[in-house]
């Protein structure tokens, strides 16, 4: 794949742009191709090399130091030829890469600049000279070695095992349960063999847990092991190692297993067993494939046996588990008040006895520790050979990240945590590294992320998949690997961002730094006057005039990503003519952006992705309509009203994001690459500019506001054009769709066809929105997945039609008259969670109604409706509901209906077999564990806006 890589720099792209050249008019030029073919040559074997190094395990000193030449100056020939490029090329171009080359051509021949492209390209071969004779120097081989095997290194998981039980904390709980759950008889076969998986973060104790377990229950059972499998498996010794614990407690075998192959030693562990009620630990499982190979020695023999894994991999895990009556258990970091036990105890004995002086920098501890026992005790242990002095463990707090790497105490943390940065493929190394730009505890929006990625370089087509596919697939490896921690799971299941747990966020400062990728300053990090390379990716946490001096004075030309984070002075940042290899510019939250001076905007030629979301400003920057590369403009919460006539020229704009309150541009419609549209007003737009939306093939996200008073007579030509868009976009891309219309109908829209068979998400939430459920709403729409929609009646067919969508996951209905119906069997056969907003309404659930539903959200119940069938809810046929928050309405009834219809519904949660939590005004909602994540609201206000008329 052709992209940029911590681990190969820029070598991708930059080989892929030479092979270009070589192909095009600029390389038949008389001298040019000959050197171009030259250095693609040189630069190829280098690469070849490269890569061949960077698979050492541990590499020398030596062959480090090749590396990153190697690497910097591909980063450098690459930041030569763009700008080579560009000069040579029309501004902007829009004609694809080929057309670039050929225009360069034309102009390398009018201009006579064809001395200065082999001046450049003289300088790179004076340094690649350099870096091969350095690689003679050192003696390295053109291939690299083999890993030699040196001293076996201790497993850091060795505590876990032998763990005094008075020195945990915060393990009885789970323990305990899962115990009684482990000695339960399976269900679908009584003494079926079943499966616990535990997974979770590297150093969360998953290993102490099993451990608790197994020490708990194993007098229930004949024999027990415990097997550690690691991330390069040897199963027949693994294999071997069950044996001999097994016959050590009263097997059979007593049989010389040295010559046993792994066919023989499974096959004889499965006789060993077959009779025999075991307890088998098998720890840290790395991979599917290795636990299939270990699982197949242990026999379903219906002795009730038991088997515990332990991974850090959510698929892993699962793939342990396939059997119904199997569990998967995701271990949770300590809670608070653990974790402060556990710190003061192993220091002082108990919080009481620590110090007043060193309580406030015990809590920053803690806070960097993050509920991670290993954490907790391994720096706890850094701090009892300190002084107990608070400037000692300030140092102490500063310094974790170093510590990780030269502190003996710390190793065997360091070491549990890179082993999962270790086993992660090449590009996931990538994406993680990147994330070392943003600070401790900061919210990681999934989309933003995603797209500063693929600004950087580092995603590639894959299989038919499109770059924005392949990037969010890696963002759910990251999280399926316990790297990152999801924040926000939805109805769907997406995640909307995730956060870094402050020791790995050490782990992978401390790589990036090793590998030149990222640079971080004013967040405590080092001064850059020891940086000797240059700064490739720049994150401003913190700036004042003595760092904005040393920025003065710094190279930053080849700085391709720039975050500045809201704490910084905005007038103490360097002029933007200076970042002109530029691919990411980030200034969310710096409200006081508007004081920034912007000159040189219009330089920023490789710009790919510009943030200016949450900031202060009111007019975009003129020089945008300049950069010809951007993809995405983020502009969300904002004064910005409108945009620059010339942004139609951004023919590469893919994500448009913000709100506008007046006129959209003329030309709009040629902006096909567009993908999201900014919100703005319909009736605020001229017709021919709403009929050009039609040609935004592209378009997968459409928000817009009809307008007040939408209804009305005069407004007739803009729906009609808005619908003639509607209706040629029915045969694109078009995935979510949201449509304001205050005190207005959109029952003009029942002619909408062909219908976008891709539509996953509609909203419509102002009131009597439709007369009643539109007739375009059918199962043909077999991708809609969220469906809010407010209307005047609901009908009993209109429930109907929505009851046989067949992929509906989250339904928020809002009728505005009085409705009595029940939902029928079969009807929504995927939905998840039901929400209304509405008075005298009463749904009922018969058996066979919403399998899947979990959660039901302000569910109007109509006490004096509900009077004649008993207060009869149904949510006991509900067998996958969790949550119920039911909403009295008492007219007409009186207050012991009402107490009565509440003592009915709670009566029918206690019989259903999943016991959901029902709760009613007044009453304490059961709260989600996820962290809500500020995205949808940008769809829509959904409160606000509902409630106008």
């Amino acid at each position: 794949m052709a992209v940029v890589s911590a681990a190969h720099g820029a070598f991708g792209p930059l080989l892929g742009k030479l092979t270009a050249l070589l192909a095009d008019e600029c390389g038949r030029l008389k001298g040019v191709r000959r050197e171009i073919r030259s250095l693609r040559s040189e630069l190829a074997s280098m690469h070849a090399a490269l890569k061949e190094y960077t698979k050492l395990d541990d590499p020398s000193d030596q062959v480090k130091a090749w590396i990153s030449l190697v690497r910097e100056l591909a980063y450098d020939t690459e930041d030569v030829f763009d700008k080579f490029i560009h000069h040579l090329g029309d501004s902007p171009d829009h004609g694809g890469f080929k057309e670039l080359f050929r225009k360069a051509a034309r102009r390398l021949k009018t201009l006579g600049a064809r001395h200065g492209i082999a001046g450049e390209i003289h300088d790179l071969k004076d340094r690649i000279r350099q870096v091969k004779e350095l690689k003679d120097c050192y003696k390295l081989p053109n291939n690299a070695p083999s890993s030699t095997a040196g001293p076996a290194a201790v497993d850091p998981r060795l505590h876990a095992l032998f763990a005094d039980e008075a020195h945990l904390v915060g393990i009885d709980g789970p323990r305990d349960h899962l115990a009684k759950w482990m000695l339960e008889e399976a269900n679908t076969s009584p003494k079926h063999c079943k499966v616990l998986s535990i997974v979770g973060f590297g150093g969360l104790g998953k290993t102490t847990l099993a451990n608790e377990v197994c020490r708990e229950i194993q007098g229930e059972f004949d024999c027990k092991a415990f097997v550690s499998v690691s991330q390069k498996p040897d199963i027949k010794k693994i294999i071997k190692d069950v044996i001999s614990q097994v016959s050590c407690q009263g097997g059979s075998t007593k049989d010389d297993t040295t010559d046993w192959d792994e066919m023989k030693s499974i096959s004889e562990l499965r006789v060993l067993l077959q009779n025999k009620r075991y307890l088998i630990i098998i720890d840290d499982v790395w991979s599917t494939q290795a636990w299939h190979a270990i699982k197949c020695a242990f026999p379903e023999n219906d002795c009730s046996s038991r088997i515990i894994a332990t991974t850090r991999i959510i698929d892993v895990a699962k793939s342990c588990c396939l059997s119904a009556d199997d569990r998967v258990y995701e271990l949770e970091a300590l809670s608070d008040p653990h974790s402060r036990r556990l710190f003061f105890k192993r220091l002082f004995r108990s919080e009481e006895d620590c110090p007043e002086m060193l309580k406030e920098v015990s809590n920053k501890i803690l806070k960097k520790c993050g509920g991670l026992p290993l954490a907790i005790i391994s720096i706890s242990g850094l701090l009892a050979n300190r002084p107990a002095i608070k400037e000692e463990w300030e140092k102490v707090k500063r310094s974790i990240g170093t510590a990780l790497e030269k502190t003996n105490s710390l190793e065997g943390m360091s070491s549990i945590l890179s082993l999962s940065y270790n086993d992660l493929a090449p590009h996931l190394k990538t994406c993680l590294l990147y994330l070392s730009l943003f600070p401790e505890d900061h919210l990681i929006y999934r989309d933003m992320l995603v797209r500063r990625w693929i600004a950087e370089g580092f995603i590639s087509e894959e299989r038919g998949q499109s770059k924005q596919e392949v990037a969010e697939n890696y963002f759910y490896e990251l999280i399926n690997k316990s790297m990152v921690q999801p924040v926000g799971i939805g109805y769907d299941g997406k995640v909307g961002a995730c956060r870094v747990h402050d020791m790995m966020l050490e782990i992978i400062i401390s790589k990036s730094a090793e590998d030149n990728f990222t640079t971080v300053v004013g967040g405590g990090q080092t001064s850059l006057l020891n940086h000797q390379d240059s700064i490739r990716r720049l994150s401003i946490q913190h700036i004042d005039k003595k760092l904005a001096s040393e920025l003065a004075n710094v190279d930053l030309s080849h700085v391709r990503t720039l975050i500045v984070m809201p704490s910084c002075c905005i007038t103490h940042l360097p002029s933007l003519d200076r970042f002109e290899a530029l691919r990411v510019l980030d200034f969310e939250g710096c409200v006081d952006l508007k004081d920034c001076d912007m000159k040189g905007m219009d330089k920023l030629f490789q710009l790919k992705y510009l943030s200016f979301r949450g900031t202060g400003i009111s007019k975009l920057p003129a020089g945008i309509v300049m950069l010809g590369n951007l993809e995405t403009l983020e502009f969300m919460n904002t004064d910005v009203e409108e945009l620059p006539a010339g942004i139609t020229r951004l023919t590469e704009l893919q994500h448009l994001n913000g709100y506008l309150n007046k006129h959209l541009p003329n030309g709009i419609g040629g902006m096909r690459n567009l993908q999201l549209m900014p919100k703005f007003i319909i009736t605020s737009q001229e017709t021919d500019v709403l009929e050009d939306l039609g040609n935004l093939t592209s378009l997968e996200e459409l928000n817009v506001n009809l307008g007040r008073n939408v209804s009305c007579e005069d407004k007739r030509c803009e729906k009609e054009a808005f619908l003639s868009s509607l209706c040629k976009l029915g045969n694109c891309k078009l995935r979510s769709l949201l449509i304001n219309a205050y005190g207005g109908s959109l029952d003009f829209s029942d002619s909408w066809s062909p219908l976008p068979s891709s539509l996953q998400s509609f909203w419509a939430a102002n009131r009597d929105s439709f007369t009643n459920v539109p007739k375009w709403i059918t199962p043909e729409l077999i991708n809609l997945a969220d469906l809010l929609i407010s209307l005047t009646e609901l009908t009993e067919d209109g429930l109907l039609t929505l009851g046989q969508l067949p992929s509906l996951l989250r339904l928020r209905l809002w009728p505005s008259k009085k409705f009595v119906g029940t939902v029928q069997a079969t009807s929504f056969p995927n939905l998840k969670v039901l929400s209304f907003r509405a008075e005298q309404v009463y749904v009922s659930f018969v058996k066979g109604s919403a399998p899947k539903l979990e959660e039901i959200s302000r569910m109007p119940f109509s006490v004096s409706a509900a009077k004649a069938n008993k207060f009869y809810l149904g949510i006991h046929h509900l067998s996958c509901l969790k949550r119920a928050h039911i909403l009295l309405d008492d007219e007409d009834a009186t207050p012991s209906e009402c107490k009565a219809a509440a003592a009915a519904i709670r009566k029918e949660a206690d019989i259903n077999a999943n016991h959901p939590a029902v709760t009613f005004p007044g009453e304490p909602k059961e709260e989600d564990n996820e962290e809500t994540v500020a995205g949808e609201e940008e769809k829509s206000n959904e409160d606000g806006d509902a409630d106008e008329d």
